[in-house]
């Protein structure tokens, strides 16, 4: 019975580190500011055939983030992870703004609220961000203020 007891006690020890885990990391990427929740869809599906309607994974594939802003590049960290480096990295002159739209179907139950969808490519690769329009204004101005001779596509 007292091992029992003690099991129990380890167990939920543990379970409280590691989201202990999660806040400090996440107080420790928002320290030098400059961050924003923003999340991601590294993995766009292709888009349907014109008279089609949306497939199953229109709504899937978003994965919950922080974005920090760091000179030139925005750093994108996943949410529900230990790492305590940035999962993506976008460079401002990799980036381009292809539209920016309204979540729809499946992806109003994926994303926070109120989010825009931005539709860009960063390299070349094709990538989703969801972002409030705070953030998304925010994003966009950091975006078009670029040192002169950096080539910048805003939508």
């Amino acid at each position: 019975m007292v091992l029992a007891v003690v099991l129990v006690i380890a167990v939920l020890l543990v379970c409280l580190l590691g989201l202990g885990a999660f806040a400090v990391r996440r107080r420790l990427i928002q320290r030098p500011g400059g961050t924003f929740d923003c999340s991601a869809r590294l993995d766009v599906p292709p888009p349907p055939a014109p008279g089609e309607p949306a497939g199953e994974a229109a709504g899937k594939g978003w994965i919950f983030g922080i974005a920090r802003y760091n000179n030139d590049s925005v750093e994108w960290f996943r949410v529900f992870s230990w790492a305590p480096r940035p999962r993506r990295v976008l460079e401002r002159s990799q980036i381009e703004v292809i539209e920016r739209r309204t979540p729809e179907g499946q992806e109003e139950l994926a994303l926070l609220s109120g989010a825009v969808v931005l539709v860009c490519t960063h390299a070349g690769e094709p990538l989703e961000l969801a972002m409030s329009e705070d953030a998304l204004t925010g994003f966009l101005a950091w975006l078009e203020a670029a040192p002169p001779g950096q080539r910048v596509n805003v939508a």
